[in-house]
């Protein structure tokens, strides 16, 4: 038993140093960059989508949340609507679906797409095509295209006007560490000064005691 839980131990600290060594070895210039190109988006009366697959579906819902109601920012995300999200991949398949509901959506130049992906999307490999032909259409009409992503980040990376790249710190490891610090991120992106609109509930309860 003592020694199942000096290896449990092992790991967790293993896991903590490689998320410090990941935070360290972020790029501050990019998260800034990231954060001055959106509150250019929201400030000229742009709309931002946020696009996820997976895990990542579930940090655009709640970033969504964050840029709305912290950051004053019409956003939205086509994973909310699992009804129309379904009915597309249904009757027109995967690869179309982000894209599709853009369209319908009437993505422009003056809006913003915010990229959550482990590895960034890829059309050479298939791999997250509803994401690539979500960037494809992005580019075709002049959407300012952002990415939190991992890996060497993929097709968000090349096509993105501003991208954090999270750090590779463990083969093993990519898609959680990947996903974590996405949190991190877009946690800091809405607390930024160039974004931040509105006090989080408790901080606005500590300041009046």
């Amino acid at each position: 038993m003592s020694t199942d839980i000096g290896a449990g131990v092992a790991f967790v600290r293993q896991y903590l140093a490689e998320t410090e060594r990941a935070v360290r070895e972020l790029d501050a210039i990019a998260i800034d960059a990231v954060a001055a190109g959106l509150a250019r988006v929201r400030d000229g009366g742009g709309r931002l989508f946020i696009l996820g697959v997976g895990g990542s579906a579930g940090h655009a819902s709640h970033a969504v949340n964050d840029f709305r109601k912290i950051c004053a920012f019409e956003a939205y995300t086509p994973t909310d609507n699992v009804s129309e999200l379904t009915a597309r991949v249904n009757d027109e398949g995967w690869d179309s679906s982000f894209a599709e509901w853009l369209k319908v959506s009437r993505l422009s130049s003056r809006d913003g797409m915010l990229i959550f992906s482990v590895g960034g999307g890829s059309r050479e490999r298939n791999v997250s095509m509803n994401l690539v032909r979500a960037l494809e259409l992005g580019r075709q009409v002049g959407t300012s295209i952002f990415g939190v992503v991992g890996k060497d980040g993929g097709a968000t990376r090349v096509s993105a006007t501003a991208c954090v790249i999270i750090p590779t710190v463990s083969p093993d490891r990519i898609t959680p560490h990947t996903e974590g610090l996405c949190a991190v991120i877009w946690h800091l992106l809405v607390s930024h000064p160039a974004l931040k609109r509105a006090a989080t509930k408790w901080e606005s309860t500590e300041s009046t005691k």
